[in-house]
Formats: C-alpha cells, sequence, structure tokens
C-alpha cells in the first residue's frame, strides 16, 4: 500500500478547510429579523430570533400621541404574522372593530384586538422622524427591549423580514441587542 506524499497530504487538508469555510461563511445558519434598508438587500441590522419567537413593534401614534403596540409571531416558514394589535385611542390609522375571527376587547385602559391572523413576508417600517419614540421588544417574557433611535435614523424606513443569515452576513452586520 502506498502512502500518501506530505504534498498531496497538505493538499487534502487545504481542501478540506477551504470546503469547511465555504461551508461556515456561505450556508445560511442563523434564524434573524433583519432590517433592510429601504427596499434593497443591504442588511442595516438584524435580531437573532427563532421561528415561533414573538417580537412586539410600539410606536407613539402622531396624532393622539399615545403608544401603539403591533404583537407579531415568527412562523415556520419564516413569514410573520400579526396576533394583536393594542391602542388607547380610536383615530386615523386605528381599528375601530375586530374583523372575522378576531375578539375585540377592553381591558386595563386599552383596546385590544385579539386573535389576529395577518401574514406578511415582510413589513415596511419607518422610524418615526416628528414622534421618534419607537421600540422594538422581545424575548421569552418580552423583558427585552431597545428604542429605535440607538440603531435607526429617525425618518429613515426599513423592509424587515425573517431570514436565515450565514456566518459572514452574521459577522459583518449590526447585531440589535438590549
Amino acid at each position: 500500500m502506498k502512502l500518501l506524499s506530505k504534498k498531496s497530504i497538505g493538499l487534502i487538508i487545504s481542501s478540506f478547510t477551504a470546503v469547511l469555510l465555504l461551508f461556515l461563511f456561505l450556508f445560511p445558519l442563523q434564524t434573524a429579523l433583519v432590517f433592510h434598508v429601504e427596499s434593497t438587500e443591504e442588511i442595516h441590522a438584524f435580531l437573532p430570533i427563532e421561528e415561533q419567537e414573538t417580537f412586539h413593534l410600539i410606536f407613539t401614534h402622531s396624532i393622539h400621541l399615545t403608544d401603539v403596540v403591533e404583537k407579531y409571531r415568527v412562523m415556520d416558514d419564516l413569514q410573520i404574522v400579526q396576533t394583536e394589535i393594542v391602542y388607547e385611542e380610536f383615530g386615523i390609522g386605528m381599528p375601530s372593530n375586530a374583523g372575522e375571527g378576531e375578539k375585540f376587547v377592553y381591558e386595563d385602559g386599552k383596546y385590544h384586538i385579539k386573535n389576529m391572523n395577518n401574514v406578511f413576508p415582510s413589513l415596511n417600517i419607518r422610524n418615526g422622524k416628528t414622534v421618534s419614540e419607537n421600540r422594538l421588544v422581545w424575548g421569552k417574557d418580552d423583558e427585552k427591549m431597545i428604542w429605535f433611535n440607538e440603531f435607526f435614523t429617525p425618518g429613515d424606513w426599513y423592509k424587515v423580514k425573517v431570514e436565515k443569515l450565514t456566518l459572514w452576513q452574521y459577522l459583518k452586520g449590526m447585531k440589535i441587542h438590549e
């Protein structure tokens, strides 16, 4: 049996290393809520998140200046489903009743539309310019929160999608953390 030469062994190890690095940097591994700059594929920031996890977007309504909470869940197919909306006052842009299969309730001084099932492949989100108090909430018990202004420029808008990121995208992007 003929032994491999040192040159052959070096070539095998180099090839294996190159394939391993390509796999690590090009194969999508980490699921994340990704904020793309406007309608481009440029990633501005991301929040690591798993399927079936929830997150909330909170914004201050520009007219009645009260918080509106939109609650979402990440589906197994990486789409985003809106499950609830909570607000304090009726007004422009606010729903006045629940849709089919939804439940409209008044609890703790706020209106809730529950049992929503609005499915989106992505969301378009603008960080408020005049009233810039948008927040992102997540975590097992909704205990983590950031203000959009910590990561996003007031007035800018982002396309938000759930995607699987490669290690390369993960390392070069801006990870959202509390």
